[in-house]
């Protein structure tokens, strides 16, 4: 049996894929597996701000085209990237083992921690959510608009004069470049994407044979976090155009999820939590985004 694998061209979406195919070849050894790179919109576009050239979804759509119409069989994406809704005729196939959900700092050589940087430091992220988390804990500092994949990043705090770059670990794990890593944010200052540090693998609808094959790598923990945490981006219809932010915890048969919303502007952020079942995974997300915005109406009516 043969299976092509799509995938983004970056290196971090060919370590993650390459990764997936590695765990899934132990246990499907007969199995052959090719990759197939597919440029998506989010990659082409590189000199516009993600929330201003679309919604979530930038870096999805074109391989989901090639999954509906059976050019790959399995697509392989960051959980954090995908749209709330999933698109018809596709389904996410058991979830792999989360890498490090947390946001971390890569710094100039003399700062070690968000702790050290000056008043006036120069920060880049592309994310609403990582800015006006950074400017709620520290006003003072200045945070600038950056694309581009991890190294293009880091590599801009020479080019641009950065005092620094805000990451996901997960991408710099995969990359095997954990060294770079100046600070890991703690999740009381910067709560994660949605899913971040996730993979999503995604199938046809009713594909029995591939579906059996990917849940050999199903890890049952990361399924409920991510289960809980994007029934809160469903919730709040959140996207790239908002700040939105949620991390699931799971203690045996009990979760706690905390969430964030706020508003385009950061103006306004809303950050709970609420505790329950493990087995309500998605209805306490749902209830935690009924509660954030409820709290929020006073700003938006």
């Amino acid at each position: 049996m043969k299976i092509i694998v799509g995938t983004r061209g970056s290196d971090l979406a060919l370590s993650q894929t390459k990764w997936v195919i590695k765990n899934l070849r132990n246990s499907n050894p007969d199995v052959e597996f090719e990759i197939k790179i597919i440029k998506t919109k989010g990659d082409r576009i590189q000199n516009i701000a993600l929330d201003k050239i679309g919604d979530k979804g930038l870096f999805v759509k074109e391989i989901e085209e090639q999954l509906l119409n059976k050019e790959i069989d399995i697509a392989v994406h960051s959980m954090k990237d995908m749209p709330s809704n999933v698109t018809d005729g596709l389904k996410f196939a058991a979830v792999p083992k989360r890498e490090d959900y947390r946001d971390v700092l890569v710094l100039k050589e003399g700062y070690k921690t968000i702790y050290d940087l000056p008043r006036g430091a120069k920060i880049g992220t592309g994310s609403k959510r990582r800015k006006y988390q950074l400017l709620k804990y520290r006003e003072d500092l200045e945070v600038v608009s950056i694309r581009g994949n991890v190294g293009t990043r880091i590599r801009k705090i020479k080019e641009e004069n950065l005092d620094g770059v805000v990451l996901a670990a997960a991408g710099l794990h995969r990359l095997n470049i954990e060294d770079e890593i100046s600070f890991y944010i703690p999740t009381d200052i910067m709560l994660p994407a949605p899913a971040q540090g996730a993979l999503a693998i995604q199938i046809r609808e009713n594909n029995g044979d591939i579906e059996k094959i990917v849940s050999s790598i199903k890890d049952d923990k990361t399924c409920i976090e991510v289960e809980a945490e994007r029934a809160f981006l469903h919730g709040v219809d959140g996207g790239c155009h908002i700040p939105v932010g949620a991390f699931c915890t799971v203690d045996e048969d009990r979760i706690k999820i905390e969430g964030l919303f706020g508003t385009e502007d950061g103006s306004r952020i809303v950050r709970t939590f609420i505790e329950g079942s493990v087995s309500e995974a998605k209805e306490l997300g749902h209830k935690l985004a009924d509660i954030i915005l409820e709290e929020m109406k006073p700003c938006t009516e």
